[in-house]
């Protein structure tokens, strides 16, 4: 929720599926605005030295359980209920906080307290290379284990500020209105990438970058089949737009630690939303 995601080959293929669905196309990763909107003013976050954990099996998420306790449970437990570990659905400090177009983040001008630069390929620049020191060193322990598999894939777009995703927005309504923005583009306060929990992927070679065909690159399958032994899922899964807001972004990873994550794929579930018992967010309120 990636710098170059709107392009023409994307916008013609979710109107192609707007026209097969009958739904109105939604983007997640909206990091550009259109072309008549004025320049960000966001001044990129400095950037700290890189993490050093690089372990094989992923960190544990035991430095993200600061902030708010566990929501009480549902008189029908979610399946993450489960585990013998719970987190904070809404404390955005936590692995497990959703942030959807019901969910927004709470305080809105969120700014993670750990950001540091992974020691990864990087393609991104300033604040977008960036992310919590915890999903920071999974992707350093995933990269390289891909490395390892003879597959390239580099971060090509990790955090976002409040105030850049402020200009974002606001170029887009300003170019287009604001029902047509809200396909577009997620308003402040309602990105992902706001968190440091989530970040985009490319294959270090520019093919398919944030286009539908990413989907079958290298980079791609791979993190699919194998991000979760290191916390990652897919966050916005293919045909999963009624429950996400969003459609099939191969691309958009996002870390909840390795056992939700092996859970949710053990369980065949595709969404957070799901695994948390939380109600589908396809519009904003």
């Amino acid at each position: 929720m990636c710098y170059q995601c709107v392009s023409s080959s994307r916008r013609s293929f979710t109107r192609f599926l707007a026209a097969g669905a009958g739904l109105t196309v939604l983007a997640a990763c909206t990091p550009e605005a259109p072309k008549a909107a004025p320049s960000s003013s966001a001044a990129p976050s400095p950037s700290p030295s890189p993490t050093a954990a690089t372990a094989s099996a992923g960190p544990t998420a035991d430095a993200a359980t600061v902030g708010q306790p566990p929501e009480a449970p549902s008189p029908t437990p979610s399946p993450s209920a489960a585990l013998a570990r719970q987190f904070s659905l809404d404390d955005p400090a936590s692995p497990w906080v959703v942030v959807n177009k019901h969910r927004p983040l709470k305080p809105a001008d969120y700014v993670p307290a750990d950001l540091v630069r992974p020691a990864v390929a990087v393609s991104a620049a300033g604040e977008a290379a960036l992310l919590n020191s915890t999903t920071a060193a999974a992707a350093e322990a995933m990269f390289a284990a891909a490395a390892r598999d003879g597959v390239a894939v580099v971060l090509a777009s990790g955090y976002r500020s409040y105030s850049t995703q402020v200009t974002t927005y606001n170029g887009y309504v300003a170019a287009r209105g604001q029902a047509d923005a809200d396909t577009a583009s997620a308003r402040p306060g309602h990105s992902e990438h706001q968190t440091g929990w989530a970040f985009d992927i490319g294959d270090g070679g520019g093919a398919c970058s944030f286009q539908p065909c990413f989907a079958e690159q290298p980079a791609a399958t791979w993190a699919k089949e194998n991000g979760h032994r290191f916390g990652f899922v897919v966050r916005y899964p293919w045909m999963l737009h009624p429950i996400t807001g969003y459609y099939y972004e191969p691309w958009h990873l996002r870390y909840v630690g390795v056992e939700a994550a092996t859970d949710m794929l053990n369980r065949g579930i595709g969404t957070l939303e799901e695994y948390f018992g939380l109600e589908a967010a396809p519009a904003y309120l």
